[in-house]
């Protein structure tokens, strides 16, 4: 089965599914969705409407949400755009459409300000791929369509890439570990690896397992002949390698991204019984 066909980025439940997949599943009803984007600088996206449920990833500010139903207690339940992911959100973390996103940020972090002056309180903090509609620049500032000001340098077109997905995965070297994270505030070690693919323009599923399937196989007998950039997949943990036969992912041990050595990190990790799986180059 391709990582696309998975059921967690199946809008489906036996109460309610997509519109488009109706004849492909059973479901008691089937509706269009409303387009949402997200306003909050990150959205937790949980298995269950609850505050307190699982964290299975999170959406950044700019994301588009396709809604299939809001429930009166605030919750929208819905797919995310951008990895297909589903999930319930709070639905006062989504708002209208809008234009669409012309920018993304560059940047680890950067502020949006009420005005053009750096001096001024700044409205939030954006994390590093969060999506925005730029309208024009003045001086050194990016100004949105929803009014806020952004430096200029902290954004790269969407039409641009970053195609060196190592280095910018190490950008994050010393970010808090954090299960179902996605931002430069928190991440874990699917996070890490899919914001780094999708900056260089690779289409990257959410978690480890999906990720496991990308790309192509090959051969990891002799771990010293893998290749900088080779995805490197246990049980229920993926990284990237590095330059010098050293190891970048964020892990539970350091909870941090961390980069050591490939070989440490190995023995390591084969000590909590784990055997690496499969390592795929993309």
């Amino acid at each position: 089965m391709s990582w696309k066909d998975d059921p967690r980025l199946v809008p489906a439940r036996p109460d309610l599914a997509a519109a488009h997949l109706k004849g492909r599943v059973e479901a008691a009803r089937f509706v269009q969705g409303t387009l949402k984007r997200v306003i909050e600088p990150v959205a937790a996206l949980r298995r269950a409407p609850a505050h307190d449920a699982a964290l299975d990833t999170e959406a950044l500010y700019g994301e588009r949400v396709t809604v299939y139903e809001t429930t009166e207690e605030g919750w929208a339940w819905g797919q995310l755009e951008l990895d297909r992911y589903v999930g319930w959100l709070s639905a006062g973390a989504l708002g209208e459409a809008g234009r669409a996103a012309t920018h993304r940020v560059s940047a680890l972090r950067t502020l949006v300000f009420p005005r053009p002056d750096i001096k001024a309180p700044p409205l939030m903090a954006l994390s590093f791929g969060s999506r925005v509609t730029v309208l024009r620049e003045e001086d050194v500032l990016a100004v949105t369509d929803t009014g806020g000001f952004v430096p200029a340098r902290h954004l790269m077109a969407l039409a641009l890439r970053e195609p060196d997905f190592v280095a910018t995965a190490r950008r994050f070297v010393g970010v808090p570990y954090l299960w179902g994270g996605r931002s430069s505030l928190g991440l874990d070690c699917s996070g890490l690896v899919q914001l780094a693919l999708q900056a260089a323009g690779i289409e990257c599923p959410r978690d480890s397992d999906m990720q496991a399937k990308i790309g192509t196989a090959v051969e990891f007998g002799d771990l010293s002949k893998l290749k900088r950039g080779d995805l490197v997949y246990w049980q229920g943990h993926i990284g990237l390698v590095a330059d010098g036969g050293r190891f970048l992912h964020a892990n539970a041990f350091h909870m941090a991204v961390a980069e050591e050595p490939f070989t440490e990190a190995v023995e390591r990790i084969r000590r909590s019984g784990l055997e690496i799986l499969t390592v795929r180059r993309v």
